[in-house]
């Protein structure tokens, strides 16, 4: 079975905007998800899924400078951009990452996709994100390419198409699904990219880190922030968008 790891990435954001943009020791953070991913073992291929706007033009020039497979459709109905990306790729399994995570741990994406790779006779859907035992930032769904297709031909709510997997996790009678969880709650953490707080912390965290070990992964992050309890009070009040905002 073939695995595309397809990231949505866009430069139009309404609370930071460009934040993909962005650099970081260095590389933008578009360059430090791909990167991330890239040593993920289980991945077949990697495709940035980005938006046919002139803006998104950047986009684009940063995956040719990368050597990054990309796809460009819709800006609004990402399930279409998703579903297409997917299909013009021929996958059989999409992992679904977003590029606002540019800490994003390899380990943790390679075991999901195991634990769903085990169990695909079984489960339709297997992610971290929705009974949260991760931080916020090391989010991955995997689901089969025939849901996402099913998705793509039922879903008709605006938000189930902007956000790719409602339809799929919303409709237990449709689909079977598994929630991946860490043996210990650290859903309170905040570690994606979406205000100017989170950059603050996440250039923190990259600029504690990067330099004496670029393959940093989760345990790595979660001992510097909990010997520097400072850094999640700098984002603990930022509210994440729910679906439909």
């Amino acid at each position: 079975m073939k695995v595309i790891c397809i990231v949505q990435a866009r430069v139009g954001s309404s609370r930071l905007p460009g934040k993909v943009l962005k650099v970081i020791c260095g590389k933008t953070v578009l360059q430090h998800v791909a990167e991330r991913l890239r040593r993920v073992k289980n991945i077949d291929e990697l495709i940035i899924a980005t938006t046919e706007l002139d803006a998104d033009d950047q986009i684009i020039d940063e995956c040719l400078k990368l050597n990054i497979k990309y796809f460009r459709g819709s800006e609004k109905n990402v399930l279409s951009r998703y579903y297409l990306a997917a299909k013009e790729n021929q996958a059989d399994i999409v992992v679904r990452v977003t590029s606002d995570c540019p800490l994003i741990d390899p380990k943790t994406v390679e075991k999901i996709i195991d634990c769903y790779l085990t169990n695909h006779n079984i489960y339709d859907y297997v992610s971290n994100t929705i009974d949260r035992t991760f931080p916020r930032g090391l989010d991955a769904e995997v689901f089969s390419f025939a849901s996402l297709q099913r998705s793509f031909i039922s879903a008709s709510k605006e938000y189930e198409r902007e956000h790719v997997t409602p339809y799929i996790y919303q409709h237990l009678d449709e689909f079977k699904i598994f929630q991946y969880k860490n043996k210990i709650d650290y859903s309170d953490f905040r570690w994606t990219l979406d205000t100017e707080e989170d950059f603050q912390v996440i250039r923190i965290i990259y600029e504690a880190l990067y330099e004496k070990k670029q393959e940093f992964d989760f345990a790595d992050i979660l001992d510097f922030v909990q010997k520097n309890e400072y850094i999640n009070a700098i984002n603990k009040d930022i509210r994440q968008k729910k679906l439909g905002e």
